[in-house]
């Protein structure tokens, strides 16, 4: 049997006195897509954020359980985040470049690890953006602004950046919410051929691009996970009515 590489264990959170998460356990899948799915307001970007740790930059934010990323528990005391937010990269919801180069957006990591030298980075790079599906469309303006880029573009950018990093988990934050139906496609197809490298979580709001792209799929409902399970099962005969109720258009 496959050990996760994320699981959680009795994971609870509170914004304040606002209890948010409520123990909440899961295992996610080494090198598959999975998709969270919920009402507004559930719980699933929190979850996300969990992930890497986001949410310490949120104010009076507490957390307790236990959240294991190839067994080891990323809020022990020791825990280095920085490396954590390496190891599990982030790309959210509207894409938000560097105002920097394309060049240097992509580097940027790297750069401040100061672990590879001027050929070294110029690869990973380019090895980056190619796995990102932008390289024949930058390659002669890596030194303009990102910022140049169309909507679309700029996500796959960010991507590209996280990627650079060669983490081993990538988490996307609802990542073509903001885009047209054609940048939207070329980010799913994107995903199903990113995740035979990396492992992929989605929050997304849209219940037919979960049904495309993801393995699996957590739903959420005020704080809590209600089902999860192989996509085309949850999909198709879920256990819980709330579960049917939300994919059958009943609330949202």
């Amino acid at each position: 049997m496959v050990k996760a590489q994320i699981r959680t264990e009795d994971l609870k959170l509170w914004f304040g006195e606002n209890q948010v998460l409520k123990a909440v356990n899961i295992e996610i899948h080494r090198k598959l897509i999975t998709a969270m799915i919920g009402p507004s307001g559930c719980g699933k970007s929190t979850l996300l954020r969990c992930f890497n740790r986001m949410n310490d930059l949120i104010p009076e934010t507490r957390i307790k359980g236990k959240v294991m990323v190839d067994e080891e528990n990323i809020y022990h005391p020791k825990a280095n985040v920085t490396e954590i937010r390496t190891r599990v990269g982030m790309v959210f919801q509207k894409p938000n470049p560097f105002p920097k180069s394309i060049f240097k957006n992509v580097a940027y990591g790297v750069t401040i690890q100061g672990k590879l030298n001027k050929s070294e980075t110029q690869d990973r790079v380019e090895k980056s953006l190619r796995d990102a599906w932008l390289w024949d469309e930058v390659k002669d303006r890596l030194h303009e602004s990102a910022f140049s880029l169309s909507g679309g573009q700029q996500q796959r950018l960010c991507i590209a950046r996280a990627l650079a990093n060669n983490p081993e988990v990538l988490l996307l934050d609802e990542p073509t919410s903001a885009l047209d139906p054609q940048s939207t496609a070329r980010i799913e197809e994107l995903c199903l051929e990113l995740k035979s490298r990396v492992t992929i979580l989605i929050v997304t709001h849209n219940i037919a691009q979960a049904g495309r792209i993801s393995d699996y799929a957590a739903f959420m409902y005020l704080g809590e996970l209600v089902e999860f399970g192989e996509t085309s099962k949850v999909f198709t005969v879920p256990q819980d009515k709330r579960t049917e109720a939300y994919l059958t258009g009943v609330f949202g």
